[in-house]
């Protein structure tokens, strides 16, 4: 693959994080809970090991809200017909989002939840 290529590649993939964040609600809102979990963990001072924790979930989360994007635009494209099949593949999509948001708040609650109960008086 040529440098052109590959810098055409990269620009594609930023369009599509720019177009995702630029019209998904729900990515605007993990967007901003993303930057208040990056304060949070400054704020705190989460060691390294919870730091490469937060950076993957909220990665994943991202990503699997990209993916949902994508799914849905492509059965989109496919049929703007009701298609049982077609609902199943965007229930899948939004199901693999929901997934990893749920894993994240776990993953949070025990990364913050010690710090934050010590804090109380």
């Amino acid at each position: 693959m040529s440098d052109f290529n590959r810098w055409q590649s990269f620009r594609c993939a930023l369009s599509g994080i720019a177009h995702v964040l630029r019209t998904q609600r729900n990515a605007q809102i993990e967007g901003v809970i993303a930057i208040l979990v990056i304060a949070a963990g400054l704020w705190l001072r989460v060691t390294r090991t919870e730091w490469l924790l937060l950076a993957l979930t909220i990665g994943i989360v991202l990503a699997a809200e990209m993916m949902n994007t994508a799914v849905e635009h492509a059965v989109d494209i496919a049929t703007h017909e009701y298609n049982p099949l077609a609902r199943i593949a965007k229930d899948a999509a939004a199901a693999s989002v929901l997934t990893a948001i749920i894993m994240s708040v776990i993953i949070g609650i025990l990364i913050f939840g010690p710090r934050l109960w010590a804090l109380l008086p």
